[in-house]
């Protein structure tokens, strides 16, 4: 299972992935911001997932879904932020996320989401 997690902050990455690699998540690709993670996304081959924070510079999370979605790639997207807003969640949707994760988070919402956007090896 390959995740793409977007977020600039590192302590959150890290958080994040420590939580991936303990459920089925076994390559996680880190990126700080929107550009840097169309980047290291390229075509799209491989991942399973995309794991995006909102509020980012450089390109948001919310632009972020659009140029992934623009350029036709299906897989799931789910955003991880601090945004609750009805509005904003909306938004969200709109754009093609597939989840949403209102930071803070626990380790069995984490997994529940996850259950929710992507097949679950351990329970299979």
């Amino acid at each position: 299972m390959k995740v793409l997690l977007v977020d600039d902050s590192g302590v959150m990455r890290k958080i994040v992935a420590r939580g991936l690699n303990s459920l089925w998540v076994d390559d996680v690709v880190e990126a700080a911001d929107g550009v840097e993670a169309v980047a290291k996304f390229g075509d799209g081959e491989g991942f399973d997932l995309i794991l995006t924070d909102w509020n980012m510079p450089n390109m948001n999370g919310l632009e972020l879904v659009k140029t992934i979605r623009g350029a036709g790639h299906k897989l799931p997207i789910m955003m991880i932020t601090t945004e609750s807003e009805k509005g904003q969640v909306m938004l969200a949707i709109q754009a093609g996320v597939n989840d949403y994760l209102v930071k803070p988070f626990d380790q069995d919402t984490l997994q529940q989401k996850l259950e929710r956007v992507l097949p679950c090896p351990a329970n299979a």
